[in-house]
């Protein structure tokens, strides 16, 4: 993180820590400057800007005002910057660490936030926000100021992954009935683990394949009536057997005297 102090001891000072100064003398290597403290500023030519310079004079004038950043104190000077230190370098970037930045760019699959590292972070569009987002606009647009969870650093690839979603309340479902849940738990206590409810269905099944419904016990009329029609079927049989027998008894006499009369008498 970048402070910013007007004037203190040098030894207080730290890294990244902003201070207000004038130019006081310009040489071929950088320049001197006057932060208000006891040791003087030293800038040096590869520090004045990003791009490179060819001449100190070309960006800098005795008695202008600057803005530099401590890089390193030392015993007989303070060395400065003036390109702006990064906000958090990458050894300080650690996962689940929150941060916070601004949206500058938005892509179909996510957003990329600047929250003062090397490079911005992106949140993928699935961690935007809990719930479905088909394109990140729908969740934020360029400019917005966010909070977000580091989820993962690479510094080969210098990619750094973030979520807003992680610092949502989760939701939480509401429980259902009493009701309503009670024929679950007489299912579930039916069956316990793996195939038991499967076995026990094929033991009910089997159950009730064999096993046979009892007779219903007869009184002692219920019983007599029976033992009466048993009888009297056997007679009908009987009566009928008779009279078959005598028919045809009485066909053959029949048949026999007819044949005695056709047969020619001897004579």
């Amino acid at each position: 993180m970048i402070d910013t102090i007007e004037s203190a001891p040098a030894a207080v000072l730290g890294p990244k820590t902003k201070l207000s100064g004038k130019v006081v003398k310009i040489t071929l290597a950088g320049a001197l400057v006057d932060v208000g403290q006891e040791l003087p500023g030293v800038i040096h030519i590869s520090q004045i800007q990003k791009d490179p310079v060819n001449k100190v004079e070309d960006v800098l004038q005795a008695g202008q005002s600057v803005d530099t950043w401590v890089r390193r104190v030392k015993k007989d000077r303070i060395e400065l910057t003036m390109i702006e230190p990064l906000g958090m370098e990458w050894g300080e970037i650690q996962p689940e660490m929150v941060v916070k930045g601004k949206v500058v760019r938005l892509e179909t699959y996510g957003a990329f936030v600047d929250f003062g590292a090397e490079r911005p972070g992106m949140v993928h569009v699935s961690e935007l926000t809990r719930g479905y987002v088909k394109t990140p606009g729908e969740v934020v647009k360029e400019g917005d100021e966010i909070e977000a969870v580091v989820l993962e650093v690479n510094r080969k690839k210098k990619q750094i992954r973030l979520s807003m979603k992680a610092l949502m309340p989760e939701i939480v479902e509401e429980e259902k009935p009493t009701r309503e849940r009670e024929p679950r738990k007489a299912r579930s206590s039916n069956s316990s683990g793996g195939g038991s409810g499967k076995r026990g269905r094929k033991q009910e099944e089997s159950f009730e394949i064999n096993e046979t419904p009892k007779e219903p016990e007869l009184t002692a009329m219920q019983i007599a009536w029976q033992m009466a029609t048993e009888r009297a079927k056997t007679k009908d049989k009987g009566v009928k057997v008779k009279s078959a027998k005598s028919a045809s008894s009485e066909q053959e006499d029949i048949l026999s005297r007819t044949l005695e009369k056709r047969l020619p008498t001897g004579g």
